[in-house]
């Protein structure tokens, strides 16, 4: 641990478009690399309580494979209907090798 900031995965673990299920402080997030920048999101759509595990990566946004919402990476907010509410964004950096999330 790192001040406030938790080590999630190494750098380069996750090629672009992938993601990985992480648990910090008790939250089910998700570590996303878009294009080679690492975002890190509530796992669990704000729509429906669905993961967004199962959705897939594209252009900055993540997509919720229930009812097809995309949701920023940077922001949180949803970019089209169903979904109205943001989900949560977390800070993170890389530093000495690791990936690090703020919670």
């Amino acid at each position: 641990m790192m001040g406030d900031y938790n080590a999630v995965a190494t750098a380069g673990e996750l090629k672009p478009q992938q993601m990985k299920r992480i648990v910090v402080d008790g939250r089910r997030l998700l570590l996303c690399n878009s294009q080679g920048e690492l975002y890190c999101v509530d796992e669990m759509c704000s729509h429906e309580d669905y993961s967004l595990y199962l959705g897939c990566i594209k252009d900055g946004r993540i997509k919720c494979s229930l009812h097809g919402s995309y949701f920023d990476l940077a922001t949180g907010n949803p970019s089209c209907e169903p979904a109205v509410e943001p989900i949560r964004t977390y800070p993170v950096k890389i530093e000495a090798g690791r990936v690090w999330v703020k919670t």
